[in-house]
């Protein structure tokens, strides 16, 4: 951080002190209001505004003098939270500032903290998003275990981003997504001296956005934040991962891909559909495993919600076995035909029309895109009349089908 910033960001923290002071003062009993408290009030006011453009100004200037200085291809901050020292230590601290602000806002904690959480930088071997909403705004990247408690809440949510495959990445910018399905393509003998033939491979091309999820509003008492006993760093990101863990599970599963993610079901291209209507049997789920190509069939698994798996456990095969096999200490999974299986229940109940049930290599066939770099915002004025603070989580998160050959969908066949 430069030392303009530093000095403003001092400056401003003693005024708002004299803002406070004389505050507490007129809210003593037995105040007797002057002319010159009046006066030192809005003085103080009009200080903290003005010196708060001036930081909003710096901290711009500041972020993009560390853009432009990075080394060139450097997607990644190489600079520690703190100036010297070891990156495990520069994750703690930024851990710790970030706790600090969380409970006692920007204001009230120590002029090192607030200069961690202004310069919002962490160790060198992680990847943060260039933040999209800035600092000055009250929202700030969230540190790392932070954003590992929430990315675990949200595959708790929706199974299927548990076995996708998920690309990681600093910054939110669109991109282009080459999708194949290369199944039908062989190679071939050739003779000696012979030329060689060509055979193209078929790409489509898929834009991934990063599209932003909220957690909405989460209140919280003044008398819990004051309470060393809440680990605040487990409690709130485990809040915003069930909340936003509901909302991406549902678009991961049926999305529409039109302002929100390309859900697997929705974009998958091969399918079976069940042959008697409102009803799947054993046959249908052989049939369903054999619409999918040997080369992804071998990783292969289910993915349904838990309402299919209820009529899925009624199954026998032609031997009047139970398709569904349950988990031994030490054993296998259960498995569903002798494939294991993922729980989502965002996946469609069983009924006609529907298609509650995938299988394939899900990890070859969706792709999840997630920005690092998930952020808090935290509303100090909304709800001071109630005594409480309002955290605002953000994760900026999309997926689409990326090849149409490694999965398909069963459909239950609509009844006459």
């Amino acid at each position: 951080m430069r030392a303009a910033l530093r000095t403003l960001l001092d400056q401003r923290a003693n005024a708002w002190s004299q803002v406070q002071d004389i505050q507490a003062r007129r809210e003593a009993a037995g105040y007797q209001p002057t002319d010159e408290d009046g006066e030192t009030y809005t003085r103080a006011l009009d200080e903290v505004e003005r010196l708060g453009a001036q930081i909003e100004e710096e901290e711009r200037a500041d972020r993009l003098d560390a853009v432009m200085n990075r080394p060139s291809g450097d997607v990644r901050s190489t600079t520690p939270v703190a100036d010297g020292g070891n990156p495990a230590d520069a994750q703690e601290q930024y851990a710790r500032a970030f706790d600090s602000f969380a409970r006692r806002g920007m204001i009230d904690i120590s002029p090192e903290e607030r200069a961690l959480m202004q310069r919002g930088l962490v160790a060198d071997e992680e990847i943060r998003a260039q933040a999209t909403t800035s600092g000055a705004a009250g929202g700030y990247t969230v540190p790392t275990e932070f954003w590992n408690r929430l990315v675990e809440t949200l595959k708790a949510y929706g199974g299927l981003l548990g076995v996708s495959q998920v690309l990681n990445t600093s910054t939110g910018a669109e991109i282009l997504w080459p999708t194949s399905d290369g199944t039908a393509v062989k190679g071939a003998i050739v003779g000696e001296n012979t030329q060689h033939t060509e055979q193209d491979e078929t790409f489509g091309q898929a834009s991934i956005k990063a599209h932003l999820y909220s957690s909405k509003i989460i209140r919280v008492s003044y008398q819990l934040l004051q309470d060393s006993g809440l680990d605040l760093n487990t409690w709130l990101p485990r809040r915003c991962g069930e909340r936003i863990g509901r909302a991406v599970a549902d678009h991961l599963a049926v999305g529409t891909g039109t302002g929100q993610p390309k859900g697997l079901i929705t974009g998958l291209t091969l399918s079976h559909e069940t042959a008697t209507a409102s009803k799947v049997g054993y046959d249908d789920l052989v049939e369903l495993e054999h619409k999918v190509d040997p080369a992804y069939r071998g990783r292969g698994r289910y993915v349904l919600a838990d309402t299919a798996l209820r009529e899925l456990r009624k199954l026998k095969d032609t031997t009047g076995r139970p398709l569904w096999v349950p988990t031994v200490a030490g054993g296998v999974p259960s498995t569903i035909n002798g494939r294991e299986y993922t729980i989502d229940n965002s996946f469609p109940t069983f009924a006609d029309e529907a298609a509650p049930i995938v299988f394939g290599d899900i990890e070859a066939a969706y792709l999840v895109r997630v920005v690092n770099g998930a952020q808090v915002l935290r509303l100090t004025e909304r709800y001071a009349d109630y005594l409480q603070v309002g955290f605002l989580g953000f994760q900026r998160l999309d997926a689409t089908v990326q090849d149409t050959a490694a999965a398909a969908k069963l459909t239950v066949k609509k009844a006459a």
